[in-house]
């Protein structure tokens, strides 16, 4: 049985009892501060078993795209050394939102292994929670009762805490589980040691395949539990394991989930895979087959490699592979990118993102591997260095705090420092190391540290959101929070009615105040007469955003009192200016898609009051008659004065029909908004003119790369677009007015043209300087040892310095030149040693010893090296120990 029809019977089984079959929610969460990644199956449906959406099916049944690489639930560093372990994996479940609970559950569990796939029933084990007397958790008797009527009860064991009561973070839906295990041995094997006491204890073949959540709870901020209003069931079944159990393998890597992609890398790598658990290079193999998956899935749902968040976790994924790859593969050249074909003609079937995005995937990840294949060879003649200058102080550890700084700054594995140090019979300061690494989680723990405390719910109530058509409206608080962070301590809070647009879809929240009804003359029934300037008792709304389907306003004090009426305005100026930003993103992407082709897609976006950033697909840099016919497009749109249709609560399938384009890595719901002008249709939350003409104009300033395959324009509009060019106009008043002159291009030209002649004379006079200069240093040198010595403080600048001390390293034989400058108020250090002497003297060690007295750095090589710095204090310390060169 192929993978392909394991995932297709597993579906086609939940069917057939009443379950919806949805789609897998994207890998990268974008609505839920407690999570970067979807690390389970029930990471989409969190919403419902909190109460705060309701399913369009009481019964659902899916497999999740996952990724366990951060938080509480990271397998990372266990994926290549074990045969079970991964990063990116699919998860099998259903769901029961309030419907059936652990009878039906248990009964679809057992039916679709042993009849539907046909595990023999002696294979199988169960676990159920015994229970916890510290929360007052009793045993599970119920689950165990059920299982009584399909497995011997000597096959059902209980499980602790850990094992079987089921948390998906610090907080948030949980409950008992129950989980099943398989047993694969031989029946040698089975016969010398019972499954009974392999279960749970990370035994290679006998391992987890299902697990079955009750959930019950919630686990509030102060780690108490509540029970849900309703009884849930969320199960989860590795679909990896799965396959190996029913395909007869010992290891998920034998499976056709992942062997088609190991041909691959034995075909370019040269490489056979054996499938040894301690070889390295097998490790290094199913490291790569695992890694390639977590990360072309997470850049198909939109999240490219980065330098922080969610991007550093998907970059710190993709070098561990080019790591293992370099290292124990021997591979020098970017290859990774070429198993995306191999995963798409695999996968994408079922997940259709891989084949629309396959392009995109294979060059970012190939521009990926380029970049980090150079930082490794940097990283070699970096520890390089290192170690020489170990070796020459004659000890034989490596400093931890330089090490980590490689591994830190420049993304060079530590693991590759070690090894490298080894074969040179050296060690690491693993102290210094590991107290490095301390100060940075310290550094990081203490920037994005927050404290959130349970909610206090003033009144049970949905909240209304009422943005599009109103930005005043009278409300009231219905549930607040504390929270503590590093910018001290603030209150979030939750309307009955909101204006305030919440933080999505690029666009940035809304600001605004709240008028209590109490504030002194102020009239719910007549706001427009209340003089705001002077009130005290206004409370500023700071930024909103959505979390769990609440939209939460942020205050910097609660109001004197919480359960009074207000009235919440939003800030009409950055309201008007950050829709129009936003309406003009819609007219760009059409623009886009016509001049550069239909694949460009929207990539990220950031829509402010200030200006709008736009990401978007495409493969090269753009030019300027592209970015002027992209103005004058969108430009065209906005001169028409092309009314906003708008299309709420919609199904999906009739937006999709009107032709409204929906963008990858996004989650929509079956009923959406679309917003259209004249031929741009897009599925959007966001705020926007109720005319096209109402943005006034359109100004591109600026198109970069963020990453292989993803442009970037940065713009304004409207009143920022109105300024830019009132600013253009006064500069070119004063420039005319400094110029004297009318023709500011015929004028600037002559001054070009006289410019460039004085430069010619500039050069040439230093030139002959440097001549006249050289001829006067020549017997200035001084005998010191077995070489020559000139040293020299100037104030020259850095090209008359570089001819000079190439002139006299090339006429004085066994000479070292050191110049070191002050030219500008910047010291600077430039050593040069004649050729024959290079042997036993090196520019760069020279250069690097003497730019600590300026706080500087530098290299070069034996002949020619520079440093600059910024101690100019340091300068006479540095040109003394030049002396004793």
């Amino acid at each position: 049985m192929t993978s392909q029809q394991i995932r297709q019977q597993f579906l086609d089984y939940f069917k057939s009892k009443g379950h919806q079959i949805v789609p897998s929610a994207p890998i990268v969460l974008k609505d839920d501060p407690t999570l970067m990644f979807s690390n389970s199956g029930m990471t989409q449906f969190k919403d419902y078993f909190l109460g705060y959406k309701v399913p369009t099916s009481l019964r659902i049944a899916d497999t999740q795209k996952c990724l366990r690489v951060s938080g509480k639930h990271n397998d990372l560093d266990d994926v290549g050394r074990d045969t079970y372990h991964h990063t990116m994996f699919e998860m099998l479940g259903n769901w029961s939102f309030g419907d059936y609970f652990k009878k039906e559950a248990i009964e679809f569990a057992w039916q679709l292994l042993t009849e539907v796939y046909q595990i023999p029933k002696e294979n199988l084990y169960v676990t159920i929670f015994e229970g916890d007397a510290s929360e007052n958790l009793v045993r599970d008797t119920d689950a165990y009762n059920f299982w009584k009527s399909h497995i011997a009860e000597d096959r059902i064991i209980n499980g602790n805490k850990k094992d079987n009561f089921w948390e998906m973070g610090e907080s948030g839906p949980c409950g008992p589980c129950s989980e099943i295990h398989v047993d694969l041995r031989s029946d040698e094997e089975k016969a010398k040691i019972s499954g009974l006491d392999l279960v749970n204890n990370d035994h290679p073949q006998v391992v987890e395949i299902w697990n079955l959540v009750f959930m019950e709870f919630n686990r509030k901020a102060d780690g108490s539990l509540e029970k849900l209003p309703k009884q849930h069931v969320d199960t989860g079944m590795g679909f990896e394991r799965l396959c190996m159990a029913l395909q007869g393998k010992k290891s998920n890597y034998d499976t056709d989930v992942f062997t088609p992609l190991i041909s691959k890398v034995e075909q370019l790598s040269g490489k056979k895979y054996e499938g040894i658990l301690e070889n390295e290079k097998d490790i290094a193999i199913r490291v790569v087959v695992d890694h390639i998956r977590a990360v072309a899935f997470a850049i198909a749902d939109g999240q490219l490699p980065a330098n922080g968040g969610a991007g550093y976790v998907i970059r710190r994924i993709l070098r561990r592979a080019i790591s293992y790859s370099y290292r124990f593969l021997g591979m020098k050249e970017p290859f990774l990118y070429q198993l995306v074909a191999v995963l798409k003609n695999d996968m994408g079937s079922f997940f259709p993102e891989l084949v629309k995005q396959e392009k995109l995937v294979t060059e970012v990840i190939r521009e990926e591997e380029s970049s980090f294949l150079k930082t490794i060879e940097h990283g070699l003649k970096r520890i390089d260095l290192i170690i020489s200058e170990t070796i020459a102080k004659g000890e034989k550890t490596l400093p931890g705090t330089e090490v980590f700084e490689l591994y830190d700054t420049y993304g060079f594995p530590a693991d590759l420092s070690r090894i490298i140090a080894e074969e040179k019979q050296l060690t690491v300061d693993e102290k210094g190391f590991d107290e490095e690494m301390e100060k940075q989680k310290q550094r990081s723990k203490k920037s994005s540290a927050q404290k959130v405390h349970d909610w206090v719910i003033l009144e049970e109530k949905p909240e209304i959101f009422v943005g599009y058509d109103q930005t005043e409206v009278e409300t009231y608080i219905t549930r607040y929070r504390k929270i503590e962070n590093k910018d001290g301590e603030f209150y979030q809070i939750v309307l009955s009615k909101t204006p305030f647009y919440p933080e999505g879809g690029g666009q940035i929240g809304d600001k605004g105040i709240l008028i209590p009804s109490y504030a002194e003359g102020f009239e719910i029934s007549n706001p427009s007469v209340f003089d705001i300037t002077d009130c005290r008792d206004i409370i500023e709304i700071l930024d909103t955003k959505k979390e769990n389907n609440l939209i939460i306003s942020l205050v910097k004090d609660l109001p004197k009192d919480a359960g009074a009426v207000f009235f919440a305005i939003v800030n009409h100026a950055d309201r008007k200016n950050t829709q129009a930003n936003h309406s003009v993103t819609h007219l760009l992407h059409e623009a886009l898609r016509e001049v550069l082709g239909t694949h460009v897609e929207q990539k990220g976006s950031f829509v402010g009051p200030e200006y709008l950033r736009f990401d978007f697909s495409h493969f090269a840099k753009m030019t300027e008659d592209e970015l002027k016919l992209i103005e004058d497009k969108v430009n065209a749109k906005i001169q028409q004065n092309i009314a906003l249709q708008e299309f709420r609560e919609i199904p999906i399938a009739e937006a999709m029909e009107k032709g409204a384009m929906a963008l990858f890595g996004e989650k929509y719901g079956d009923k959406v908004r679309m917003i259209q002008f004249g031929s741009s249709r897009e599925l959007c939350g966001g705020t926007h003119v109720k005319s096209t003409g109402e943005i006034g104009h359109f100004k591109i300033q600026n198109e970069s790369s963020t990453a292989a395959g993803i442009r970037r324009i940065e713009a304004i509009s409207g009143e920022q677009s109105s300024k830019y060019f009132a600013n253009l106009e006064n500069q070119l008043k004063e420039i005319s007015s400094l110029l004297k002159s009318k023709d500011l291009v015929k004028t600037i030209e002559k001054l070009l043209e006289e410019n460039s002649n004085l430069r010619s004379e500039v050069e040439s006079l230093k030139a002959e300087k440097a001549k006249s200069q050289t001829a006067n240093w020549k017997n200035e040198f001084t005998e010191s040892g077995d070489k020559k010595l000139l040293v020299k403080k100037v104030s020259m600048d850095a090209a008359t310095v570089k001819d000079i001390v190439f002139q006299l390293k090339k006429e004085i034989p066994n000479s070292i030149t050191i110049i070191i400058s002050d030219a500008d108020q910047k010291p600077m250090i430039t050593v040069g040693v004649s050729a024959d002497l290079e042997s036993k003297y090196h520019a760069g060690n020279i250069v690097k010893e003497l730019a600590k007295e300026i706080q500087g750095g530098g290299g070069g090589n034996p002949g020619f090296a520079t440093a600059g710095g910024k101690n100019l204090a340091g300068i006479d310390a540095a040109v003394e120990k030049a002396g004793t060169v």
